[in-house]
């Protein structure tokens, strides 16, 4: 994915018609990749993801390069998980994934949410775990395989006006 001469990646709410790009980003992960069919065993399919939209349990962003997806986010707003994060390898180390993690989180805080949660893998040298340190999550716990975190709402008076491009 090159970027054109004089376009550059913008950040945007995810609409019914991604669905299927932020597939392809999911499965090539450089780390907790997960097939289609495990994220079918989950109940996570290209017809699950746009009936959570509708129902706006779930909402997302991600970044676009050149007409393709290059990462995204989502929340759960009906229990305040950070539900998923993405960047294919190629875009990593860009402060996209940051940028669409305040995304996530400031809309969670919108929604009424105190603190907001998620799980990752339990391997403390993977970069997510780093990540979400240097973001301001804290260990939770340990449970069913996962580790998962928790991220008290900021003071949002203080927070920096979000991005438009990546």
């Amino acid at each position: 994915m090159t970027e054109r001469p004089g376009e550059r990646p913008v950040i945007r709410e995810i609409r019914q018609e991604d669905v299927p790009a932020l597939f392809r980003v999911r499965v090539a992960t450089r780390e907790n990749a997960l097939s289609l069919e495990q994220l079918e065993r989950l109940g996570i399919t290209e017809a699950s993801v746009p009936a959570m939209m509708e129902n706006a349990t779930h909402r997302g962003w991600l970044c676009e390069a050149d007409g393709d997806v290059a990462a995204f986010a989502m929340g759960d707003r009906t229990n305040g998980e950070m539900w998923v994060i993405a960047v294919l390898p190629e875009y990593e180390g860009r402060g996209i994934g940051s940028e669409l993690l305040t995304r996530v989180e400031d809309w969670l805080w919108s929604e009424g949410w105190e603190e907001s949660w998620l799980t990752t893998d339990v391997d403390p040298a993977l970069r997510a775990y780093g990540f979400y340190l240097a973001h301001g999550w804290v260990d939770d716990r340990i449970e069913g395989g996962l580790r998962y975190m928790k991220k008290a709402k900021p003071d949002l008076t203080r927070r920096r006006k979000g991005r438009t491009s990546c």
